[in-house]
């Protein structure tokens, strides 16, 4: 599947990647996503595709953004759409699929492998042109789910197809660690929330 001569490019549609990790129950540590693939051949580039609500003070998605952008990632970004449906219901519509597709297109002629993170159907008809440009094309998403988060007609269309539940200990983030890291997020705040009062005593 890989080869050590590999030129090779990552495209992560991030809410899909997202979507299908949590769906199998992990969380996506991106640097040892990285370390990973570098280790599978020579890694030119590693895109992160995302839309963020504009409206939105605070993003939980913005800390993660930033890290990528500062550990090896060109992150994409755009605003998602806002709209309303037939039942007043606030929507948000957030694809990133013309970025993705215009970005592999155009580094097809640098690489030789591209490996896209996302199980949507729509990309399919991207991974046939990246083919006839002669880059091979790895498909990850997963097959454990009901029903699989991988639409089938992409992954007939892609060379190879990776599982992510088959990557989940080499690219999973240790459980421990999201613990730990949550309580010293909450110290953190705690502290904070001391300060302010200790200011407030003044």
């Amino acid at each position: 599947m890989f080869h050590s001569t590999d030129k090779i490019a990552l495209f992560i549609d991030g809410a899909n990647l997202y979507g299908t990790a949590k769906t199998l129950g992990f969380d996506i540590d991106y640097k040892r996503l990285l370390t990973e693939f570098a280790g599978r051949g020579n890694l030119l580039r590693a895109y992160y595709y995302t839309a963020l609500v504009e409206d939105q003070e605070y993003s939980s998605i913005r800390p993660l953004i930033d890290w990528l952008a500062y550990n090896g990632y060109r992150v994409v970004t755009k605003a998602a759409k806002e709209y309303y449906d037939r039942e007043g219901r606030r929507k948000i519509r957030a694809n990133m699929e013309i970025e993705l597709a215009v970005d592999a297109l155009e580094l097809a002629e640098h690489v030789n492998h591209i490996v896209l993170f996302s199980g949507d159907g729509d990309f399919r008809r991207l991974v046939e042109a990246v083919q006839r440009k002669g880059c091979k094309v790895t498909v990850v998403s997963t097959l454990q789910t009901q029903p699989p988060m991988i639409a089938d007609d992409l992954r007939r269309q892609a060379d190879f197809f990776l599982d992510l539940a088959s990557l989940q200990n080499k690219v999973g983030r240790d459980p421990a660690e999201r613990a730990a890291r949550l309580a010293a997020r909450e110290a953190q705040r705690r502290q904070e929330q001391d300060l302010d009062e200790d200011y407030d005593d003044v």
